[in-house]
């Protein structure tokens, strides 16, 4: 899977939980880019990707994870 194909997937996911199927995702995008996007969401989001991928986060793998670039990293680094 290509990084653009793996930004058009969480974009999906992001559209879903936040219900706005216009909501611009790019690799810069952070919760601070979305009104609602708070630690519960933040939750939602990464169980949502680990479903969709087929992956498992660590509590280490995400406390780190400052905008979406980064959260294509760890994916990248989990599906290795």
């Amino acid at each position: 899977m290509t990084r653009e194909e793996l930004l058009e997937a969480v974009a999906e996911i992001l559209r879903d939980i936040f219900d706005n199927e216009e909501l611009p995702v790019t690799e810069e995008t952070s919760s601070a880019d979305v009104e609602d996007w708070d630690s519960l969401e933040q939750i939602n989001i990464l169980v949502a990707i680990q479903d969709r991928f087929g992956i498992q986060f660590s509590l280490d793998d995400v406390k780190g994870l400052e905008n979406v670039g980064d959260t294509l990293d760890l994916i990248e680094r989990k599906l290795g």
